[in-house]
């Protein structure tokens, strides 16, 4: 749920363009990069994991239904590529922790976790909001990638150059979402739209606070999804960003960018 395609013309330049094109996105033993990604089983999350699997990456597929989780990393193992299953429901510290525990009996590091998995909950008039509408959306979209990265710092801080990548929305952008002439500004609702600032908030504090780690925010664009049907651009477009940050290159840290550019706070 975000937005239709910007004037490219009047975009700064994406500071994540700068990426590791190497298979193992700058392991000096060419190991393979080895990534998680939540909310994978379907979707952008689903694409993502396979784009990076054909870049050669190990990919940890996340989902919540374990069932679901493993029928898609199977369809993405049988086409040759390096993609196992992870069972990671984010509104869940104990399935958390039980991933960590899995992840680790397989690999000492985490080299890139991708923050994907999000809800677009009830939708409606402000004035009509109640404070139970936000519950369960901020439980998937604020405090789930605060307890999944919290979980997997351990492994992150033992890869060499290891890389968050939290996927927002342009309705997080405070900036877009108060220009008339944006599709942003139209989009009245207090939980999504809020869900998003926040986790904008909370990636430039990690940013700041963990300097070992590059914390960057994407946003993938209005894209054709079960959450967004009526989506302008194709999921392969709407992974553009991701994929890019995750192999962004040294010291790009703290930015909010989409296929397009430097996405304005």
């Amino acid at each position: 749920m975000t937005t239709t395609e910007p004037n490219t013309a009047v975009r700064p330049t994406d500071p994540t363009s700068a990426v590791d094109h190497g298979k193992a996105a700058g392991d000096p033993a060419h190991e393979p990069a080895t990534v998680l990604v939540t909310g994978a089983n379907r979707g952008i999350g689903l694409t993502t994991a396979r784009r990076l699997g054909e870049l050669g990456w190990r990919v940890l597929l996340g989902a919540r239904d374990a069932g679901r989780g493993e029928a898609a990393a199977a369809d993405l193992a049988a086409a040759g590529l390096d993609v196992s299953a992870v069972t990671l429901d984010v509104t869940s510290q104990d399935s958390v922790l039980a991933a960590v525990e899995q992840v680790r009996a397989r690999h000492d590091h985490l080299d890139v976790l991708i923050n994907n998995a999000g809800v677009l909950g009830a939708t409606g008039d402000p004035a009509r909001t109640v404070a139970a509408d936000f519950l369960a959306p901020y439980g998937v979209n604020v405090l789930g990638p605060v307890r999944v990265t919290q979980a997997f710092l351990p492994l992150l801080r033992a890869a060499r150059r290891p890389r968050v990548v939290m996927v927002s929305s342009s309705l997080g952008s405070i900036t877009l979402t108060s220009d008339p002439q944006r599709m942003e500004h139209a989009t009245q609702e207090l939980v999504y739209t809020s869900s998003k600032a926040a986790l904008n908030m909370m990636t430039t504090q990690y940013a700041r606070a963990i300097e070992q780690v590059q914390f960057n925010l994407v946003d993938p664009g209005y894209t054709e999804t079960d959450m967004s049907p009526q989506g302008t651009q194709t999921v392969m477009e709407g992974t553009d960003a991701i994929v890019a940050a995750a192999q962004v290159g040294p010291g790009v840290t703290g930015t909010f960018t989409d296929r397009f550019g430097v996405v304005p706070w």
